[in-house]
């Protein structure tokens, strides 16, 4: 698949929200161990809620106005910190991709450099501090490499997919700076962190279902 459309967006939140339901204990039990384990509710009510939403809005909507009601519903939704985050950066998304009616590699690059920045931005986070941002940043960087290479969108996110698997895994030796599992520091070596996991999930996920269509 070389593009994603509206329809193909609606579809991709319909994805994401059968993903987060199927991991919410597991999410839940992750974040627990060095958080308050309300992640995998966070995750799977926002998602929900956003894929619901946008399949209120339909197709005709366009790309950019079904992102920002994909962030304002999750803001709405779930406003803890993930979500605040996560709801975030689809609205950055939302501006990047204005007036574009389908997403290439190049445009899924600008997509995930504005969530990466908005991210960063509304988190107060750096890398190396064990966050979402340690998956998202290399996220963006591959995809914009990709984009440069001339691939394909499918190729680019599934070379993605397994930049941000090993990017997760990094996260393992990382101490925590941010949130309540900053509180344990040396025990959250060794485990990976619950936002960057979420990081993950979302561009594996794209790519399987980008790599489906």
């Amino acid at each position: 698949m070389q593009t994603l459309n509206t329809a193909g967006l609606i579809d991709l939140f319909k994805s994401w929200k059968e993903l987060f339901a199927e991991q919410r204990e597991f999410l839940i039990a992750l974040d627990g161990k060095v958080g308050d384990s309300d992640l995998g509710i966070t995750m799977s009510k926002s998602f929900a809620a956003a894929a619901e939403a946008l399949d209120a809005e339909g197709e005709a909507a366009g790309m950019a106005k079904l992102l920002r009601t994909a962030g304002a519903t999750m803001a709405r939704t779930a406003p803890s910190t993930m979500g605040t985050l996560t709801a975030t950066g689809f609205l950055r998304a939302s501006k990047a991709v204005e007036g574009k009616d389908t997403l290439g590699t190049a445009e899924v690059a600008a997509f995930w450099r504005a969530y990466r920045d908005g991210v960063a931005e509304r988190g107060k986070a750096k890398l190396g501090d064990k966050t979402l941002l340690d998956v998202l940043d290399p996220i963006a960087a591959t995809l914009e490499a990709q984009a440069s290479a001339g691939a394909s969108l499918s190729v680019a996110l599934n070379a993605t997919a397994a930049v941000a698997e090993q990017a997760l895994e990094a996260t393992k030796s990382m101490l925590a700076q941010h949130g309540k599992a900053a509180a344990f520091q040396e025990k959250t070596v060794g485990l990976q962190d619950a936002g960057a996991t979420v990081g993950y999930f979302l561009i594996r996920c794209m790519a399987e279902m980008v790599a489906g269509r």
